[in-house]
C-alpha cells in the first residue's frame, strides 16, 4: 500500500521519530520496487513534486501545523527528513537482474561519444585566404543578393541591350518576368560584380573593397565547368589611381598567396566595364615557370610555365556615369577592378582535376582538406 502522510496530533520527541522512520522506511521500499524507467520518473514525482509531493505534504502538514512551542523542534525533524528523502531518492535505480542489470549500468568513466568536428570546405578555405590577403591592404568585403535584376547585373555595368557580350555570360533568367521592362528582370546573377555598382551607390568615393560569392552561368557540368561557381572581385576607387596601382596590388596579392617567388604578367583583354582590360598570369608554382616536372610536361600551364589566375582592368568611364550622382565623377576619379575564380584557384592549389569533386559532397574526398 503507498505510503500516505497523515496530520500529526503528537508532537513529542518519540512521536516525530516514529513518524519520520516510518516514511524513510516506506520510501525505501518504494525505492527498491522500481522496476523501469516511467516507474522511477512516478517514484521521483511522488515524493519530490513541487505542488503535491510527499515531502510538500510532510511541510504543509507536519511542519505548518505544528503548535508554537513544537514549531523547532519539528522544523529540526522535517529538515532531517528531507535531506533524507533526497538522498533515497537520488540513489533510487532501475533494478533488474543478471544481463538486463548490466545493461541498465553506465560507467560514466568511459569517454563519451565525440561528434565529428567539421572543417572549411577547400573553395570556402581558398576563399578566405584570398579575401584576408585584402584586407590586409585596407579592404572591406562587401556582399549582396544573388537573386539580381538585369540593371545590376548588366546595364550598369557597360552591358547595353543587344549587347554581344551577354551572350557570353549564358545567363540563368527567372521565369515569368517577360511582362517586366528588361531592367527589371530578375535573373541569377552571373558574376559579383553587381556588389560594384551597389556599393558604390551607398558609399562616396575613396572605396576599396573585395567582394568572395557564388555566381551562376548556364554551364553543364563537366571536369572544369559548373552551373554554380565562386568568384573574388575587387574595386577600388580614388583619385589618381592608375593602371601601375593595379599592377602593383594584384602582384603582391598573388605574392602572398602563392609564395614570394610567383612572378605575374599582364596580357591585354576586353571586358565591357573595365577599359583598358588585362588578363593576369601567374609564373606557374607547381613547376616553377619551366613548363617540366621532372621529365613529364607539367599539365597545369600547359608546358607554358604561366597560369591564367584572373580578369582586371581600369573601371571604364561609363560605369562611373551610372554613380556620378554620389561623387563617381569620371573627370575626378578612377578606380580599378579585378575578379577570379575562387574554384579555379582551389584546383591549382590542391592539385584536383575536376572541379565536380568539390560539389558532389562525397566526405571522403573532402576529408583530405581538413
Amino acid at each position: 500500500m503507498a505510503y500516505t502522510v497523515s496530520k500529526l496530533t503528537d508532537y513529542s520527541a518519540e512521536a516525530l521519530e516514529k513518524a519520520a522512520a516510518g516514511c524513510v522506511r516506506a520510501c525505501a521500499d518504494e525505492a527498491a520496487a522500481v522496476r523501469n524507467d516511467a516507474e522511477l520518473k512516478a517514484f521521483r514525482d511522488r515524493w519530490l513534486g513541487r505542488k503535491s509531493g510527499v515531502l510538500t505534504q510532510i511541510n504543509d502538514l507536519w511542519l505548518k501545523g505544528a503548535p508554537k512551542d513544537a514549531k523547532r523542534e519539528a522544523g529540526i525533524l522535517v529538515n532531517e527528513l528531507k535531506a533524507r528523502i533526497q538522498e533515497l531518492v537520488d540513489g533510487a535505480q532501475v533494478s533488474g537482474s543478471g544481463d538486463d542489470a548490466d545493461e541498465q549500468r553506465v560507467d560514466i568513466s568511459l569517454p563519451g561519444v565525440r561528434r565529428p568536428i567539421g572543417a572549411e570546405h577547400p573553395v570556402i578555405k581558398t576563399t578566405n585566404e584570398m579575401v584576408r590577403v585584402f584586407q590586409k591592404l585596407g579592404y572591406s568585403v562587401a556582399d549582396g543578393p544573388v537573386v539580381e535584376t538585369d540593371y545590376y547585373n548588366f546595364e550598369a555595368l557597360n552591358f547595353p541591350p543587344n549587347h554581344p557580350a551577354r551572350d557570353t555570360q549564358d545567363t540563368l533568367f527567372i521565369a515569368g518576368q517577360q511582362s517586366k521592362p528588361q531592367r527589371e528582370r530578375l535573373l541569377l546573377r552571373t558574376h559579383t560584380s553587381p556588389v560594384q555598382i551597389r556599393t558604390m551607390e551607398t558609399m562616396r568615393p575613396p572605396i576599396r573593397i573585395v567582394i568572395p560569392g557564388t555566381v551562376h552561368r548556364n554551364d553543364p557540368p563537366d571536369a572544369s565547368h559548373s552551373p554554380m561557381f565562386h568568384q573574388i572581385e575587387g574595386l577600388a576607387v580614388d583619385t589618381n589611381i592608375t593602371f601601375g596601382d593595379l599592377k602593383g596590388t594584384l602582384d603582391h596579392a598573388m605574392k602572398e598567396f602563392f609564395g614570394s617567388s610567383v612572378k605575374t604578367s599582364f596580357r591585354p583583354s576586353f571586358f565591357p566595364f573595365t577599359e583598358p582590360s588585362a588578363e593576369m598570369f601567374v609564373s606557374c608554382f607547381i613547376c616553377g615557370g619551366s613548363g617540366k616536372r621532372g621529365n613529364d610536361p607539367c599539365r597545369p600551364c600547359k608546358q607554358t610555365g604561366w597560369i591564367e589566375i584572373l580578369g582586371c582592368g581600369m573601371v571604364d568611364p561609363n560605369v562611373f556615369e551610372f554613380v556620378k550622382d554620389n561623387a563617381y565623377d569620371p573627370k575626378r576619379v578612377s578606380g580599378f577592378a579585378f575578379g577570379m575564380g575562387a574554384d579555379r584557384i582551389a584546383l591549382l592549389k590542391y592539385g584536383v582535376d575536376d572541379l565536380q569533386l568539390f560539389f558532389n559532397g562525397d566526405v571522403r574526398f573532402l576529408g583530405q582538406f581538413a
